[in-house]
């Protein structure tokens, strides 16, 4: 692996700050390089992401080292071919646009205007977890059937489950407070699953999902807090974020308070692809195979790079640049792309859109503090999740 001194230089820590710049380096140079750290191949060219997401005969999920499986079990993010259609077909019409938009407009709406009521009258707050945060659980309780259900016991309860899938993805053994999360989750769902489909749309799934058994079905769910806390935590506050840095958009939407609505969903895209919350995405190669001038063996994980390919000039000019007005804001691949296209993209982005416009539209002069211990906890970092460590804002009363 000599000939990639770029990548041989990485150490993990590279890869949790701004990584950017380094991932300029690996594209230029690199763009298919070994990194000894991940003991993977990383991927940070536009083209060749898309090629490795949308190949799942070549490159695969389904290996007995995916992270995510050997916490909860099989499931539509760790099948391909058939048996990833059978995980994941029952989940589909529930997130299709119009059902997302019935089931969840109001809710999330509601929901968005009671946060910002607890706090409006402080003047300052931290948006990432007293409000990011809670708007994406609040939305999952109601999607999993779980309203009598604490936010803090299903959080405490995802918490962990997390945190041992990090630990696996980075090669650490698995600790056993994972397993024993992802049972009691099991238990906490179980009753859902058996209500009427109208009841909540794990109900509803439950209802279409024949052939599955209540523990494929579970695994299946547990998929789903992924990108609906996890991730959908991260889009709201990385979107906050890039916002309150760029003041010539804020001051834009300042002038025009009546574009706010038709704003956002740009500024929601543009977040997306600048640091999208999931920052990789990994396959296994099922042969040996040729990636740009790189031969990769069977059986190599290939960690594809999700920022590194929506930073790639040759799709984005001014990559670095924050920029509503780009033309071609949806070629980022913040969701993926191919068979494991993210299931919960509509309403993620229905989420962050109501959460930044209750936001902008209640509390006036919106800004992050100015500390620099502060800006330096409203940068979006992570290795595998990307989101502020803090966003500690102030507002005019």
């Amino acid at each position: 692996m000599s000939n990639f001194p770029i990548g041989a230089s990485i150490t993990v820590a590279d890869l949790e700050g701004d990584i950017a710049p380094l991932l300029q380096r690996l594209r230029i140079s690199e763009p298919v390089s070994w990194i000894p750290a991940l003991q993977a191949w990383l991927v940070t060219r536009h083209d060749l992401a898309i090629a490795v997401m949308r190949d799942a005969t070549t490159y695969t999920v389904d290996h007995p080292a995916f992270s995510t499986a050997r916490i909860i079990g099989p499931s539509m993010l760790s099948l391909d071919g058939e048996e990833h259609l059978l995980h994941r077909t029952p989940f589909e019409r529930p997130f299709r646009p119009r059902n997302v938009r019935a089931r969840f407009d109001g809710t999330v709406a509601r929901q968005v205007k009671d946060l910002v009521d607890g706090f409006a009258a402080d003047g300052r707050a931290e948006l990432r977890r007293d409000y990011a945060g809670p708007v994406a659980v609040q939305t999952m309780i109601g999607l999993l059937g779980l309203t009598d259900l604490p936010a803090t016991t299903l959080l405490d309860t995802y918490d962990t489950i997390v945190d041992a899938v990090t630990r696996a993805s980075m090669g650490e053994p698995i600790p056993s407070t994972g397993k024993a999360s992802f049972a009691a989750l099991s238990e906490i769902l179980q009753p859902s699953l058996k209500e009427q489909p109208t009841a909540s749309l794990l109900a509803a799934a439950a209802a279409m999902a024949q052939g599955l058994s209540d523990e494929q079905i579970i695994s299946n769910a547990a998929v789903l807090l992924f990108g609906g806390i996890e991730t959908t935590e991260g889009m709201i506050a990385n979107a906050l974020y890039f916002l309150l840095t760029t003041p010539k958009v804020l001051a834009d939407l300042r002038a025009d308070p009546m574009a706010i609505p038709t704003a956002i969903p740009a500024i929601i895209e543009e977040s997306l692809r600048m640091e999208p919350a999931a920052s990789v995405v990994d396959r296994y190669a099922t042969q040996d195979v040729a990636l740009g001038n790189v031969l990769i063996k069977t059986g190599d994980l290939v960690r594809v790079s999700l920022v590194g390919a929506n930073r790639d000039p040759a799709i984005f000019d001014e990559p670095d640049r924050f920029d509503p007005t780009r033309s071609n804001l949806r070629s980022h691949v913040a969701f993926a792309q191919g068979p494991h296209i993210c299931l919960g993209l509509h309403l993620a982005r229905l989420e962050a859109c109501s959460a930044l416009a209750e936001l902008l539209t209640r509390l006036p002069n919106l800004r992050l503090e100015s500390t620099e211990r502060a800006l330096q906890l409203a940068k979006p970092q992570g290795l595998i999740f990307r989101k502020p460590r803090a966003l500690q804002v102030r507002w005019d009363l």
